[in-house]
């Protein structure tokens, strides 16, 4: 059955029946940092046969594009709208005062959930949200941008980027939720876990009424981990190097038709070396690191296997409307050499060789942060030049795959017609019938960018019917008009005039290799007049190429000069942990001490295993340990044995040289007990874990002790001063405590 007229062309009021008379669910399947190339039915040789499967089922586009990085994209998929036009024109760590990068969605924007929860769908977001103000993501709220707020009925999953996938730290609804205690765990399998369970309580009680759930996995972005037995299935895959492997991909590619047989293969991007010149540690390296991303996909893709059996096996998969897709092309941020750490190693401090060779074993476990080197980037984006952050076809050019076997008939099929994020939004509502409010909760809405790409689902060889597109990410910037590209290379910090705009006929040349800048100014120059008119349409201005820079001065928003926990608490996010970077600071604890054979637990602990500091207790000892990472802790246990008592004052001191070091002093009821010099410290902006009181969290700081190590005393309070300039003495925190009490 093919798509009917009706539905293709929005006549239907509210109703869009499929063949079984209901009303179709909706998914849509967001995956992260993959490259064009990185799925079977793309020209991948990792094992992907579910995600083949709904290609098998469905169609496959080959011109689909993004914003080339994830917030942007996830704001454009919900709203139908031009990232910027929304507010997102940049992920939302990296928020400023401009209209277009405020780090949330315009009110004047309602997105697809919210619609469809008003028209009788239940709606359920799994997984990464994104689209909201980090400063947000705490206990106290404010929520308005939360799911739940944004036309979720339900929502599980994390908040931000660079979710750990063994120790992620995750919300539930409008609260945070501990990691579940369950051998062997990991996010993507707890992911679809919850999508199942969500389903079928849903099913349970409603037989008739669809669904809509938004399933952004955390895979693929870094770190990459997966167990060990995804990873082994790969070994030995990737000696061959990454010039083999591009050209591998290429061959395929042209074979499935994904794309033009005339189609070059660009250039090494630079910085990347031929892999024939690399010495015989790195090839070992990078390999291994290719094997552990290959596992890492080959398990996402095993998961959503098992969400497709249960929709089958419920009898919902045939009327589902499955939409897959990647947020953005691969991720260049490992670097050269890829890396252990890729958080710290991205900004705050650069391995070395050995230091790498030396956790290769670990690579993909819990006790690694990894991410490969920007060679297998480009090998994931086969056959386009760039990554994610840029508007070449590495960055922008994503695989995209519309799943509806009860609709399309034309199956396993290839659409080459030109769309854009901002086109699945009225794609659906075309197919369901339905239209977007003009006003929504009092406030009038701004139109939907999108154009519907329902007419490609019946018609292979129907002319694209999108017009136009700009694009913009970090300073770089793009325009796509009637089968020309004109796109700019951005080098931050460059002043944006001095950038220079190179031309592409995208229609004959895929891989955009053949720049026709000089040969065709004018063309060059329509294009680029017509990116300014968009920009200013759009709220792109004024163009500003910062990345992390930006979230200092949201940091220093947060920032407080005293702060006080309690046992007990919800877990704070890393953006809500006290900014200590590069300032003296005191720790305050006052607890009874327990009447039993020893005084054990965690007071405060501040960021993950893989960088952070904890003040604990131990075997009757006071004791403080700062991880830089997991090859440099530092340790300082109190010389005195802690006696029982009520209302001990247990404080550590740090102060700071100015230079990221310092010295950590342990100080029992105001006397000084022990001390350690800290060579280096990590800014606070750089954890991969927020801040447990009275508790550690699922990725421990120290390795001294099993989580969560509660403390076993009785803890009053803890404090953390900055700077020392109002530190309290031991009587005044004793004072609080009875006052508390």
């Amino acid at each position: 059955m093919s798509v009917s007229k009706d539905v293709r062309s929005g006549n239907k009021s509210s109703e869009a029946l499929s063949s079984t008379g209901t009303r179709p669910n909706i998914i849509f399947v967001v995956l992260d940092d993959l490259g064009y190339s990185d799925i079977g039915c793309y020209g991948s040789e990792i094992s992907t046969p579910n995600i083949d499967r709904l290609a098998t089922n469905g169609v496959r586009y080959t011109n689909f594009h993004t914003t080339a990085m994830c917030s942007p994209t996830r704001a454009s998929l919900l709203t139908g709208r031009q990232h910027h036009a929304v507010g997102m024109g940049m992920i939302t760590e990296w928020a400023t005062s401009d209209p277009g990068y405020a780090g949330r969605i315009d009110p004047r924007a309602a997105n697809i959930a919210e619609v469809l929860q008003a028209d009788a769908y239940a709606t359920m977001a799994i997984g990464k949200w994104h689209v909201m103000p980090q400063a947000e993501a705490k206990p106290s709220g404010p929520f308005s941008d939360w799911p739940l707020q944004k036309g979720f009925d339900r929502w599980y999953g994390f908040h931000g980027a660079l979710a750990d996938s063994w120790t992620p730290e995750l919300f539930e609804d409008n609260h945070t939720i501990d990691l579940p205690d369950r051998p062997g765990y990991h996010l993507t399998e707890d992911l679809i876990d919850q999508s199942i369970s969500y389903i079928r309580d849903f099913r349970a009680n409603e037989s008739e009424r669809p669904f809509f759930m938004y399933l952004a996995l955390g895979a693929a972005h870094w770190p990459h981990q997966v167990a060990e037995e995804y990873i082994a299935k790969y070994k030995g895959n990737y000696d061959k190097g990454w010039d083999v492997i591009r050209d591998e991909r290429l061959a395929r590619q042209k074979a499935l038709g994904v794309i033009p047989q005339n189609t070059d293969l660009a250039p090494r991007n630079l910085g990347v070396e031929a892999w024939d010149d690399l010495d015989k540690d790195r090839k070992r390296l990078f390999a291994r690191m290719q094997e552990v991303y290959a596992g890492f996909i080959d398990h996402t893709d095993e998961q959503i296997g098992r969400l497709l059996d249960y929709l089958e096996k419920i009898e919902d998969l045939d009327n589902t409307i499955i939409v897959l897709l990647s947020d953005n092309g691969a991720s260049p941020e490992g670097g050269s050499d890829g890396a252990v750490n890729a958080r710290k190693n991205l900004v705050y401090g650069t391995e070395t060789l050995e230091d790498k060779m030396a956790a290769i074993d670990e690579l993909g476990s819990e006790s690694a942060y990894n991410h490969y080197p920007k060679g297998w980037a480009q090998v994931s984006n086969t056959p386009l030049k760039w990554y994610k952050k840029d508007v070449h076809g590495g960055g922008v050019r994503d695989p995209f795959i519309v799943h509806w076997p009860a609709q399309i008939a034309d199956q396993g099929t290839v659409r080459t017609q030109y769309h854009h994020v901002v086109d699945v939004v009225p794609t659906i509502m075309d197919l369901i019938g339905a239209k977007f409010p003009t006003q929504w909760r009092g406030q009038e809405q701004m139109p939907i960018h999108g154009v519907s790409m329902a007419y490609t689902l019946d018609d292979a060889t129907a002319p694209t019917r999108k017009q136009i597109q700009y694009y913009e990410m970090l300073g770089d910037r793009g325009i796509w008009l009637d089968g020309w590209k004109a796109v700019a290379l951005h080098e931050k910090g460059a002043p944006f005039e001095d950038d220079e705009w190179e031309l592409y006929h995208v229609a004959e040349d895929f891989s955009e290799c053949h720049n026709l800048a000089d040969e065709r100014p004018e063309k060059l120059k329509e294009l680029v007049d017509l990116w300014w008119a968009e920009a200013h349409e759009n709220q792109v201005l004024p163009l500003d190429d910062r990345e992390y820079e930006r979230a200092a001065a949201a940091i220093a928003k947060l920032a407080k000069d005293s702060y006080r926990f309690y046992p007990g608490m919800a877990r704070l996010d890393r953006y809500h942990v006290p900014d200590i970077t590069n300032r003296s600071y005191s720790i305050t604890a006052v607890a009874d001490l327990a009447d039993q054979e020893a005084t054990e637990g965690v007071l405060l602990s501040i960021g993950s295993r893989f960088g952070g500091l904890v003040l604990f207790c131990q075997e009757d000892k006071l004791v403080f340990e700062y991880s830089y990472d997991a090859g440099e802790r530092t340790k300082v246990t109190s010389a005195s044995t802690l006696e029982l008592g009520s209302n001990t004052v247990l404080e550590l001191r740090f102060d700071s040289d100015g230079n990221g070091g310092g010295t950590a002093n342990l100080i029992i009821n105001g006397v000084l007990d022990a001390q350690v010099n800290i060579a280096r410290t990590w800014p606070v902006a750089g954890l991969a874990g927020g801040l447990h009181c009275g508790r550690d969290g699922a990725s421990l700081v120290s390795e001294s002790y099993t989580g969560p190590f509660a403390f076993n005393g009785k803890l009053h309070h803890v404090s953390l001063v900055l700077d020392g300039s109002s530190r309290n003495d031991v009587s005044t925190e004793i004072k609080r405590a009875l006052i508390e009490e």
